[in-house]
């Protein structure tokens, strides 16, 4: 089907356009973006998969895991304290102070 082909070549699409935020380490992404894409994407897959269209399943559910990396890896701790923040403010993000240069 050339449906399947079209949705596959969306979700890599997707895929292409979400590294770069997945490697930056200052990239910040909420909660409420990243959850929920993720959940979509993994629905998603499911009901193509139970439609038999295998690619599009396995690119949208790809696409709902690094949703869920970044879910994970760049948004805001909502646990931290406010000792936290102070701390990743003075540091660059690996322990180490910050310069000036």
């Amino acid at each position: 089907m050339w449906q399947d082909i079209v949705f596959l070549c969306g979700s890599v699409f997707s895929l292409l356009v979400l590294v770069p935020t997945l490697r930056d380490s200052m990239a910040n992404v909420p909660l409420g973006t990243s959850l929920p894409s993720a959940v979509i994407g993994i629905v998603y897959g499911t009901a193509f998969l139970t439609l038999g269209m295998s690619l599009s399943a396995a690119g949208s559910l790809l696409t709902g895991i690094m949703w869920s990396l970044i879910a994970a890896l760049r948004s805001p701790n909502p646990l931290a304290t406010p000792a936290d923040s102070e701390t990743e403010t003075r540091t660059n993000g690996h322990g180490a102070p910050q310069h000036a240069d």
